[in-house]
């Protein structure tokens, strides 16, 4: 059954976080509309590369300008059957705007299939939802989650949590397990 999920954007977010499960929600039959604040579809938000070169941190790169489809204005939270929350600079900042947050609440409070990744643990600790959950994000947000109550889940680059409707994971080297336990979260099959 195809699901209508909404995903919010902003400028800086991870380039490979926000095309990857774009690109990859379409291609196995969801509508995915991609929105940010005070932005209409037809507008775009700048991403950023965010790669892992032996530094104390990432080093961060110009990425792709990402197009957004829908008005950001007519979002109604209700109408949707999941979110993506991709990760990079965006979220530190999203989670101040309080519609944003709204939005995030409201699907976490609704048992809706959510999914986010690195930073994404950011806005998802801003709706005060995350007491008692089980949540990875990039290893520098470990603070925040656990500030939020949730336990931080300390888990390899490359894999994922899921916990109940919630699917988490570090970073985008996580990709294929976390965009395949969230498939699994929104019910989707795919045979071979």
């Amino acid at each position: 059954m195809a699901r209508k999920i909404l995903m919010l954007c902003g400028d800086y977010a991870e380039d490979y976080e926000t095309m990857v499960p774009f690109q990859t929600l379409l291609a196995v039959g969801h509508t995915v509309h991609a929105v940010a604040p005070d932005k209409k579809a037809g507008d775009w938000v700048h991403t950023a590369i965010h790669d892992f070169e032996g530094a104390q941190t990432y080093s961060e790169k110009p990425g792709h300008r990402f197009t957004l489809n829908v008005n950001f204005a007519d979002v109604r939270p209700e109408a949707y059957d999941a979110l993506v929350i991709p990760g990079g600079r965006a979220p530190e900042y999203l989670r101040m705007n309080t519609r944003v947050v709204e939005i995030a609440r409201h699907f976490l409070a609704a048992d809706k299939p959510l999914a986010a990744v690195c930073h994404g643990a950011q806005l998802l600790a801003a709706t005060g939802l995350l007491k008692g959950r089980k949540v990875s994000a990039y290893p520098a947000c470990q603070v925040e989650v656990e500030l939020a109550g949730a336990e931080y889940m300390g888990i390899p680059v490359d894999q994922a949590v899921t916990d109940r409707n919630l699917v988490t994971a570090p970073a985008w080297p996580a990709h294929p397990a976390w965009l395949s336990q969230f498939l699994v979260v929104l019910g989707t099959r795919i045979e071979h």
